[in-house]
């Protein structure tokens, strides 16, 4: 089987799941809520379907590391899906803090029925991905269904401590690389790595292969932050979906503008000096680049890849599953949008 067959039948599944959870408020008083959520997931509304679902990576993850470790993947299906609905909680509430409009070309939840819903909606789905989690207790036991909720948790934490780096960035202008990988790590990292780690665990993989799984997942998730950076400066808007310069316009302190803050060159004066327009955003995109942060972000994103790889063969997964996480891995860090 390849990746794609075990999309085809997986994801399906995944879907079915998440609406069984989230239909846990489609009542007569709810309905509006529920309609909330639905609309977030996808699944109503203006645009909805796919596209607007997104691509599910994070509960796909978990199931095929479940499968790698030569275990049925459909009992952990409502962990798999507890993991997508964390993701999911976490858009809602980082479209609320950025003040985005658009989510997946659809208009936010905050700027469609206002931020207190808005906030509810969020805390909502946070809510219902612990509750899905409950459910594996007729599946493994006790023991596993904690230490999985414990990984879980942790990663909760680091997401919101990444998210509050993230934002705290913004109000200064003494950062280093250095202060990038600690942010990303909680930001991005942090649910990639439960998700594998979690899928592990329910695999009953051993101790060894369980740390192997959550590396790659953590590298994995750095590859895939630091590579959505350069997309968002030097990636082809008409496949991104949304203009390569709106990273370097909202003054983002991505992994690029930061190597070319620190060369203290034309870019970080042209930095320092305020915020870039519109207009000029490919000048300043092409003068970064000659200042070497493109290069050094495709390094950066090689170098990750390579660990993440190393990484999952260490965890030495098996039979198809195994070959499928390696070319979703593939699939992630190639990608053009």
């Amino acid at each position: 089987m390849s990746l794609k067959d075990f999309t085809d039948k997986m994801l399906p599944a995944i879907e079915g799941e998440l609406q069984r959870i989230v239909a846990r408020l489609d009542e007569p008083r709810t309905q509006t809520f529920h309609a909330m959520l639905s609309y977030h997931m996808g699944w109503s509304g203006e645009g909805s379907g796919s596209k607007a679902s997104g691509k599910r990576i994070r509960p796909l993850l978990t199931l095929l590391t479940t499968a790698a470790c030569g275990a049925d993947w459909q009992p952990a299906l409502p962990t798999a899906a507890s993991i997508e609905l964390i993701h999911n909680f976490s858009l809602v509430h980082d479209d609320i803090q950025d003040r985005s409009d658009l989510r997946r070309g659809r208009t936010t939840i905050w700027k469609k029925w206002g931020m207190p819903q808005a906030i509810n909606v969020g805390d909502a789905l946070f809510i219902l991905a612990h509750l899905a989690h409950l459910e594996i207790g007729s599946c493994f036991p006790a023991e596993t269904a904690l230490q999985a909720a414990r990984t879980i948790h942790e990663a909760c934490l680091s997401l919101s401590s990444g998210q509050f780096l993230d934002i705290s960035y913004e109000q200064r202008d003494d950062l280093t690389i250095e202060d990038y990988w600690p942010m990303i790590a909680g930001k991005t990292a942090a649910l990639l790595s439960a998700c594998t780690q979690v899928g592990a665990l329910l695999g009953g993989a051993g101790e060894a292969a369980q740390v192997a799984y959550c590396n790659f997942g953590h590298y994995l998730g750095l590859a895939f932050q630091v590579h959505d950076d350069y997309l968002g400066i030097w990636g082809d808007s008409a496949l991104t979906g949304k203009s390569t310069e709106s990273d370097l316009v909202a003054c983002k302190k991505s992994l690029p503008v930061l190597s070319g803050l620190g060369k203290k060159g034309p870019f970080a004066q042209r930095w320092s000096d305020g915020p870039i327009q519109a207009e000029e955003a490919a000048a300043v995109a092409e003068q970064l680049a000659k200042e070497g942060a493109k290069l050094y972000a495709q390094q950066q994103t090689d170098q990750m890849t390579d660990l993440a790889l190393q990484s999952l063969r260490a965890a030495e997964p098996e039979g198809e599953a195994g070959e499928a996480l390696f070319e979703l891995a593939q699939v992630l860090l190639s990608r053009e949008s």
